[in-house]
């Protein structure tokens, strides 16, 4: 009986790490919910994700997800800064989990953020978020020339995995 039970808990656990390990897995490109949503332009125009991403072919990107409210990212401004100032020929689009426009136009102003600006119109929890399964910001994604995305998540702690990343692209 004990050898079973004790079977049983390895089988559990061993159940738990792969779906874990799967719900966390690096994916090459954005689901067809992701790419059919739409964001806020800067100028109050609906633009659908794909329609976003399309600008950027040929090139690489790095996408910041992130929130004026949100002091993780600001703490991580500096750092996506000097990603920027050691990297001018990639581009960067950062995508804002604001609650109103006019606090995520003003963290865009305030603090001094170079590159494409996009809001959700649900914030975190809603459709976007969840369709790039958004459970952290900031979150850093990074598309590669030919449109295939090379890190699915990162956080602000990953800054040594995405300069490396970005160094490897580079080359």
């Amino acid at each position: 009986m004990g050898k079973i039970l004790e079977m049983k808990k390895i089988l559990v656990l061993l159940f738990a790490v792969i779906s874990f390990s799967c719900s966390h897995a690096q994916k090459t490109t954005f689901s067809k919910e992701a790419l059919s949503e739409t964001l806020l332009a800067t100028d109050g125009k609906q633009v659908a994700f794909k329609d976003i991403l399309k600008k950027y072919k040929g090139k690489t990107l790095v996408i910041e997800v992130w929130a004026s409210w949100c002091g993780d990212c600001v703490k991580a401004m500096p750092k996506i800064k000097e990603l920027q100032s050691s990297n001018p020929g990639i581009s960067y689009l950062f995508l804002s989990m604001d609650r109103t426009v006019e606090k995520w136009k003003i963290g865009i102003e305030k603090h001094e953020l170079k590159g494409d600006h996009f809001m959700a119109n649900d914030q975190m929890k809603g459709v976007f978020g969840k369709s790039i399964d958004l459970d952290w910001i900031p979150r850093y994604i990074i598309i590669d020339k030919t449109g295939k995305i090379v890190l699915y998540r990162a956080i602000e702690t990953d800054f040594e995995k995405i300069n490396s990343i970005i160094n490897d692209l580079n080359k």
